[in-house]
């Protein structure tokens, strides 16, 4: 009887210690995530899965937070699902690919472009577009329970806190609900705007959506993904410039609802480039960083107007990186070369308080 007491006082003791051991490391993981004064986004379209892949290894010594692809994650122009699931596969298992991921503190997240989506440059009338969709949510590992499932398309928001910060992605879908291009008149550009405000990049339903995250978004930072440009568009490619009405909604809403610290992503064009427009309502300029393309460049690149430019061009291969500061209020926009990791050009932001 006296044994079994005494032991019952050294599981008890033992269990007190271990109990004071977890919530010690418990408190202490709790502090360094309150501390953490800084994010670290990694960005990239543009990405062929059969092309070499071990530019992931270079992305990975950037020790970013999380990694946001912007379209065009692979190159699969088909109507043939089963050979799409296998192109996902292949990019999805790259030893290359899965040691990156699984070096993150945050799963992959992004938009859909056209190659992913199954044709160039397509829109709504694409007649693979909800199969093409399965193997995207897939490939992200976005199960049936997520929003995104039962409704069109694939945008979708995420928010995610850095201790009492948070910043919110909204991941937009400019494929699924997307009118057809009017093809240009000027031999030297491949599409021109529409001029009837009833055509639409984004569709009522997403719209609706969009709005409705402005609108309730009280987050710190508010990210916003779309896989073609924001605000370059002379260059007659596919872009927002498309819809100039849809360009001008966004700016409104933007506007109305005073979102704090906004930043665009986009990606397509297979050049990275700094793209900025002094917007009524902001104290800092919109930007939109354009990163593209991780595997693939526009080598041949020799100029395009784009009077929202800052800086310069780099048509080489390359992979972006966003720090935000939180102490300093400032975003710092790196474009980096997929070979070695050097900074190609840099720009810095100033957030408002």
């Amino acid at each position: 009887m006296r044994n079994t007491y005494w032991l019952s006082v050294v599981v008890f003791i033992s269990v007190l210690s271990c109990k004071s051991n977890s919530e010690e490391k418990n408190s202490e993981e709790k502090i360094q995530k309150e501390q953490k004064t800084s994010f670290r986004i990694a960005l990239g379209s543009c990405n062929r899965q059969d092309k070499p892949q071990d530019y992931w290894s270079v992305i990975q010594k950037d020790s970013a937070d999380i990694f946001i692809w912007g379209g065009d994650n692979i190159y699969a122009d088909t109507p043939d699902m089963e050979l799409m699931e296998s192109m996902y596969q292949t990019q999805k298992t790259n030893e290359h690919y899965t040691a990156f991921v699984s070096s993150l503190p945050n799963a992959p997240i992004g938009v859909w472009d056209d190659h992913d989506y199954g044709k160039n440059d397509a829109g709504k009338e694409w007649e693979y577009r909800d199969e093409a969709k399965k193997l995207y949510m897939d490939f992200l590992d976005i199960d049936s329970t997520h929003a995104m499932a039962s409704r069109g398309g694939t945008y979708q928001s995420k928010v995610i806190e850095v201790g009492d910060k948070r910043i919110k992605f909204y991941l937009l879908d400019t494929r699924y609900f997307r009118e057809g291009l009017i093809d240009a008149e000027n031999s030297d550009k491949r599409y021109q705007p529409h001029t009837s405000k009833d055509s639409t990049l984004l569709g009522k339903e997403q719209w609706d959506w969009l709005e409705q995250e402005f609108k309730t978004s009280d987050s710190h930072y508010n990210i916003i993904v779309s896989s073609i440009q924001f605000l370059s568009s002379e260059h007659g490619f596919e872009s927002w410039g498309n819809f100039p009405h849809e360009v001008e909604k966004m700016q409104n809403l933007l506007e109305e609802y005073e979102l704090n610290n906004i930043l665009i992503l986009s990606g397509d064009r297979h050049i990275s480039e700094f793209s900025q427009k002094n917007s009524e309502g902001m104290n800092y300029p919109l930007t939109d960083f354009t990163s593209s393309g991780l595997t693939h460049s526009y080598s041949s690149y020799d100029g395009e107007p784009n009077s929202y430019r800052v800086g310069e061009v780099v048509a080489e291969t390359s992979y972006g990186t966003v720090d935000l500061n939180f102490e300093t209020q400032q975003a710092e926009l790196n474009i980096k070369s997929t070979e070695d990791g050097r900074v190609l050009q840099n720009l810095r932001l100033d957030f408002q308080e």
